[in-house]
């Protein structure tokens, strides 16, 4: 069965006061699938994830969504089909509740009652001000405000760094839930390979800017092709 590409990048650049932070990044992404961005810091993972839906603009080359460049599609509607998760979650005055109804304010009992399930939070916080939470819990409240606007694609930018191991462990495990139940298609950056390997899926290994080498996880990690896999699998490369 040929592949279904959802989103695709072409010589994708970006140049900051002369320093390049993304150098013509070229992939497509496979729809349905886990993809994990990983490098050393400073690699330029956040800031490829922030131009796949215009958070930041590219110096040059494009992204197309469906087939469609980015540039086609206003920046709201395209922020609603390519959502974007921050390492930090940030939360709005309110309840569980109020949180999901400002991404959708047309969701009924039934939808707020999935999303709870999607992102595993009980149904006795959902009237929980959003300040007595944990930030595990914040962060279980974050992604499911960003699936209530029924996203294609979901952006993660580090969505365990601020948490301890236990709730990183149960948002990697809700995560992979939802994939395996939708056709929600992830693109996470992680700076753990540890992390990677337990999400799976396909890897991306960037240097510098530059898409070094690409294919299953566990292979670009264990058992990387070029000699700067190999450094980054050895932890020369921070």
């Amino acid at each position: 069965m040929a592949k279904s590409y959802i989103l695709e990048t072409r010589s994708l650049s970006r140049i900051v006061n002369d320093t390049i932070i993304v150098d013509k990044f070229t992939y497509a992404f496979t729809s349905g699938n886990i993809h994990i961005i990983i490098g050393p810091s400073g690699a330029g993972k956040s800031s490829l994830l922030r131009l796949l839906n215009r958070l930041d603009e590219p110096t040059s080359g494009e992204v197309l969504f469906h087939g469609k460049p980015t540039t086609e599609y206003s920046p709201c509607q395209l922020r609603c089909k390519i959502g974007y998760l921050f390492q930090t979650p940030h939360m709005f005055p309110g309840t569980v509740r109020d949180n999901l109804l400002y991404a959708r304010n047309t969701l009924q009992e039934d939808d707020v009652n999935r999303l709870l399930e999607q992102v595993q939070i009980a149904p006795e916080l959902v009237d929980m001000d959003v300040d007595t939470l944990s930030v595990g819990q914040k962060q279980r409240v974050a992604l499911g405000r960003l699936l209530a606007t029924e996203p294609e694609i979901v952006l993660l930018d580090e969505p365990t760094s601020a948490l301890d191991p236990t709730y990183t462990e149960a948002i990697e495990l809700t995560i992979k839930d939802i994939v395996n139940h939708t056709n929600l298609t992830v693109l996470m950056v992680t700076h753990n390979p540890e992390q990677a390997l337990r999400m799976g899926g396909e890897g991306l290994l960037l240097v510098n800017g530059k898409l070094i080498e690409s294919g299953p996880c566990e292979q670009i990690i264990n058992n990387p092709a070029t000699e700067l896999g190999k450094m980054y699998r050895e932890r020369k490369l921070k």
